[in-house]
């Protein structure tokens, strides 16, 4: 009989790897609570009308990529593809936009698209999504990309480059699809199959074509800038100016709108060097229609989402991220020692130190094989002998030395272990 395997396009995220994981978002966290961004949790699940409003039934998301099946209700539900579009209609539907003002929201979970699988892209992914509604001021936009330029760099990343563009408003956009058509119609037969069936749906998306025929064919195409009206071009320099007074580099790319429908005005990316073709780690933009568009009031948006799988591997390549900490490992042996080793071990980790015990029940020779290769600080010994007594000992591992404490000294001189502790380390 054959194992089961995890899925195409899945993986497990393994104890090692997973405190990359942990390290990543308690940064975020850190960062986003000291902006005072909150927290929000929408379902995976949502119904598939939702995406299809929001993202764009012409997309490749909502055309090609997504999960959907019908419930035993006849509903056609989704398994997100990404999450501002959930996140605006819990926005929506929790009606949050009541007291007024400007939300800054943030979550961070899986998301679904059934894609050829690579490095850094799986068929379920996991996305920090940051989101300001209520604002239309152009610092909304700086401040995003701050915010995002700072979890990065926190987390260690020095490779980092910033391009940002304009789509301009819903009109300006309609004005550039158009001459972009114009533009390409003639060119037709010589597009990649994907360029061809995006000519009418969503032309726009051709300006991301790896395809070299139809990289050289947009060359000379008409600049998405040139289409811009005063009141969008005014928006796009004072994002400029700002990102330059907060000393944020930054490359105009013209060619860069995002893949949804639902981006205007600011569209931006930040991408890294160390990670070979897969490059972006972060991509945003702003969505002012998006909460009309979903059933809501008018309010402005902008958000950001980075791909934590790209992430991890980054920082897992640059080794950037801190090791767990492991203050005592407790070896015991004997029926008196061992339920003595259980209480002590909690009595510490109350008092906030890192503690593990070894369940193995084997000898102590090699559960100090074992202590060695914890990368604890110290050893907690226990035998009979120690249980019946009331005592402890305390071997500290780098240097050797030990010594026989009472349990009850071992707990009162807590900050003075913690201040050793600290200097060791």
């Amino acid at each position: 009989m054959s194992n089961i395997q995890a899925l195409r396009g899945t993986r497990d995220i393994l104890p090692d790897e997973a405190v990359v994981w942990q390290h990543v978002e308690a940064t975020a966290r850190d960062i986003l609570h000291r902006a005072a961004y909150r927290e929000i949790r929408p379902p995976m699940l949502e119904q598939t009308e939702l995406f299809a409003r929001g993202i764009g039934e012409a997309t490749d998301v909502v055309g090609k990529e997504m999960y959907s099946f019908e419930d035993r209700g006849g509903r056609s539900i989704t398994l997100r593809p990404e999450i501002t579009a959930g996140l605006v209609r819990a926005f929506i539907g929790n009606k949050l936009f009541a007291s007024g003002g400007v939300q800054r929201l943030w979550h961070t979970g899986p998301a679904f698209r059934y894609e050829r699988p690579q490095k850094g892209r799986q068929r379920q992914f996991h996305q920090l999504d940051v989101e300001i509604l209520g604002s239309r001021d152009p610092r909304a936009d700086v401040e995003v990309i701050a915010i995002a330029t700072d979890i990065l760099q926190t987390l260690g990343l020095k490779s980092l480059s910033l391009d940002i563009n304009s789509v301009g408003s819903g009109a300006d956009r309609q004005a550039y699809r158009d001459a972009l058509i114009n533009y390409l119609t003639p060119y037709r037969d010589d597009l990649d199959s994907d360029s061809q069936d995006r000519l009418t749906r969503n032309p726009l998306r051709i300006l991301d074509s790896k395809d070299s025929r139809t990289q050289e064919i947009i060359q000379d195409a008409p600049s998405l800038l040139d289409h811009l009206s005063e009141d969008s071009q005014g928006h796009f320099d004072q994002v400029q100016q700002q990102l330059s007074a907060l000393g944020i580099d930054f490359t105009i790319n013209p060619r860069l709108v995002r893949g949804l429908d639902y981006y205007t005005h600011t569209a931006f990316e930040i991408m890294s060097a160390d990670l070979g073709a897969q490059a972006t780690v972060c991509g945003g933009g702003r969505y002012d229609g998006l909460v009309q568009q979903l059933g809501g009031p008018e309010v402005p948006a902008i958000g950001f989402a980075i791909g934590l799988e790209r992430l991890t591997i980054l920082l897992q390549q640059l080794q950037t991220t801190p090791t767990p900490t492991l203050d005592f490992y407790m070896v015991s042996r004997g029926e008196k020692a061992e339920p003595v080793t259980t209480v002590l071990a909690q009595q510490l980790r109350h008092q906030g130190f890192a503690v593990e015990v070894d369940l193995s029940g084997s000898v102590f020779g090699k559960q100090f094989k074992r202590a060695d290769r914890s990368g604890a600080m110290a050893c907690l010994i226990l035998g009979d002998a120690e249980a019946e007594g009331g005592t402890v000992q305390l071997k500290w591992l780098s240097s050797g030395e030990q010594a026989e404490l009472s349990q009850g000294e071992l707990l009162d001189m807590a900050d003075t272990l913690k201040a050793k502790i600290a200097t060791l380390r």
